[in-house]
């Protein structure tokens, strides 16, 4: 689904005092400036719990419009793609925040991004961005000027040539792309338990103990405890916490599965994960973000930073 300049307007009458005031004194943010404010409100609080997922398109939506620029934020389920396109005469950048993108350009090899990695590109600059993982995608994109067009290309070869609309080749490829998302393969061989923590955590906005303690306390983060009973018996607990152990974590959290806990409602809620000292609870993070489960997370260090910051537990004697 394109971003097409009606449905801009459309979406963001709320704006339209901002578009129409005066802009002869106003300077365009240059590219470098716009990766700045990309990475600057990716790392901010307060604007995930409106993202959403969609499975039958990309989900987005202008989060702030300023008079010389405005912020997008847009979730991509696996196998979602922009399509070629390009932002007509605004400079543009995104920062992916949550999963792994991919940029097509004609004739240019595929560039792979990663979480914290942004993109920067002038006025005319044509691309594609797709998602080919296995987990879904959150992304930040601020253009200036503000954005007011997008044309739509069709590759033919090594050639973009515009649009006239979607068409059933266009469906195809995306009929393609959702059967290649479908079927993983590993072209690199296996991965060491190293490689695996690494890849786990690209994918995820790990949180310190302090920050967990204010998620939980000021909005409906669900912070879950993974460790197995002889661990909690030995160390003690956090109050609050939900118990599940690793072994069902995923049947808990499913929304599809018979066996869900009830705060598993849907793909859109927070869940923050712990073990003792951080590490299995990234791949069980992981695990979830592969699920549809995309703000899951955990928490740096486990149960032993929580205790070393001096935050409250329950003590081994009063944990059962």
């Amino acid at each position: 689904m394109q971003l097409t300049t009606e449905e801009l307007f459309v979406r963001d009458v709320s704006s339209a005092s901002a578009v129409a005031e005066s802009q002869s004194h106003v300077i365009w943010k240059t590219p470098d400036e716009l990766a700045r404010i990309v990475s600057r409100f990716a790392s901010s609080d307060g604007w995930l719990d409106r993202v959403r997922l969609r499975t039958e398109h990309r989900w987005y939506e202008r989060l702030y419009h300023g008079p010389d620029y405005d912020i997008w934020a847009i979730s991509w389920m696996p196998g979602q793609s922009a399509g070629y396109h390009d932002h007509g005469e605004s400079a543009g950048a995104f920062v992916v925040v949550t999963g792994i993108l991919e940029e097509h350009r004609p004739g240019e090899p595929i560039l792979v991004i990663e979480p914290g990695q942004p993109r920067a590109f002038g006025p005319d600059y044509a691309h594609d961005v797709r998602n080919l993982s296995l987990a879904p995608a959150v992304s930040i994109h601020a253009y200036s000027p503000p954005l007011s067009e997008m044309n739509e290309y069709e590759l033919d070869g090594n050639q973009l040539i515009p649009s006239r609309g979607a068409s059933e080749r266009a469906e195809r490829l995306d009929q393609e792309r959702h059967a290649q998302w479908q079927k993983p393969t590993n072209p690199t061989g296996p991965l060491s338990i190293d490689q695996m923590l690494s890849a786990a955590r690209v994918r995820l906005r790990r949180l310190s103990p302090d920050v967990v303690y204010r998620s939980v306390a000021k909005t409906e983060a669900i912070l879950v405890d993974i460790r197995p009973e002889s661990q909690r018996a030995i160390e003690g607990s956090i109050a609050g916490a939900l118990v599940v152990e690793r072994n069902v974590l995923e049947w808990r959290f499913d929304p599809a599965s018979s066996a869900r806990l009830p705060v598993a409602t849907d793909h859109d809620i927070q869940v923050i994960v712990f073990c003792s000292e951080g590490y299995t609870s990234s791949l069980a993070a992981a695990s979830l973000q592969d699920l549809g489960l995309w703000r899951a997370t955990d928490m740096v260090g486990g149960f032993h930073a929580w205790c070393a910051t001096g935050l409250p537990i329950v003590p081994p004697s009063k944990a059962f």
